[in-house]
């Protein structure tokens, strides 16, 4: 009776570890990534390409502002065509103290309103887009479990190919994902690629950079994908590219809040 006792306790013991199991090689390349200088004062014009399952296209274009303060990022965007969407705004305090919840609010001119986005409402979609708001900030890697799974090669590149599961139903909720693959390349410690299991609807989407540069010495995704797939059927698409990326720009910290957010109000 006792042996049997001591099998079940094991057993139990085994799969908890399992389920919590943390390979500190691949938390040390996710803090690399983390780390990685991403530059400051930065400005671009954005285009999002909004394309459904029969292939039909809604073209968005938004400017982008993004300045750190101190150890955060906050990010400001706002859309300026089609005119369904002109005057919207989109601002993100992204913060490196993970104890803190980033703060997003969203600008919709058709409702002269300013909407805080909840911590709940985070896994929703980004303006009809395959990103929901979760993805428009980092992750805290104390939320996650890491498993550096293999390297393999992509292209012209090596990646290294890493599992992060969450560590609580809270992050699953707030995220959407119950699991993801991230594929990082070795020599720019870029995510690449990655794919995100959603947390309701048995969906998977798939992340892609599929253009990055060097500008003024830092890696620069132009071009990037977010597609959501149900099994092999392509059920959304969206693409983002970034033209006129500059770095070091002289933006006042004045735009980066929701007084200007709301200036129209």
């Amino acid at each position: 009776m006792i042996s049997i006792f001591r099998f079940v306790v094991l057993c139990l013991l085994c799969a908890a570890f399992q389920a919590h199991a943390d390979d500190p090689r691949a938390r040390e390349i996710m803090q690399q990534v983390e780390d990685r200088d991403d530059g400051d004062n930065r400005t671009s014009d954005m285009r999002m390409v909004l394309i459904d399952r029969k292939g039909n296209q809604r073209t968005r274009e938004i400017q982008s502002y993004a300045k750190d303060f101190g150890e955060d990022t906050y990010r400001m965007m706002f859309f300026r065509e089609p005119a369904d969407v002109l005057g919207t705004g989109f601002l993100t305090y992204d913060y490196d103290d993970e104890s803190r919840d980033d703060d997003q609010w969203l600008y919709l001119p058709a409702l002269r309103k300013v909407k805080r986005i909840a911590s709940q409402d985070k896994s929703g979609s980004f303006m009809g887009s395959d990103f929901n708001y979760s993805d428009m900030t980092s992750r805290n890697l104390s939320d996650y479990d890491f498993t550096l799974q293999k390297e393999l090669p992509l292209g012209e590149h090596t990646v290294w190919v890493i599992e992060a599961i969450p560590r609580s139903e809270d992050v699953i909720d707030e995220t959407g994902y119950k699991k993801s693959l991230l594929l990082v390349r070795q020599d720019s410690h870029v995510v690449v690629r990655a794919v995100h299991w959603t947390a309701d609807g048995n969906k998977q989407r798939y992340f892609d950079t599929l253009s990055l540069d060097l500008i003024d010495g830092i890696w620069t995704p132009l071009e990037v994908t977010m597609t959501t797939k149900q099994g092999k059927q392509t059920l959304h698409k969206t693409a983002i590219s970034f033209s006129n990326v500059k770095y070091n720009q002289d933006l006042d910290e004045s735009l980066f809040t929701v007084r200007y957010l709301e200036r129209d109000l």
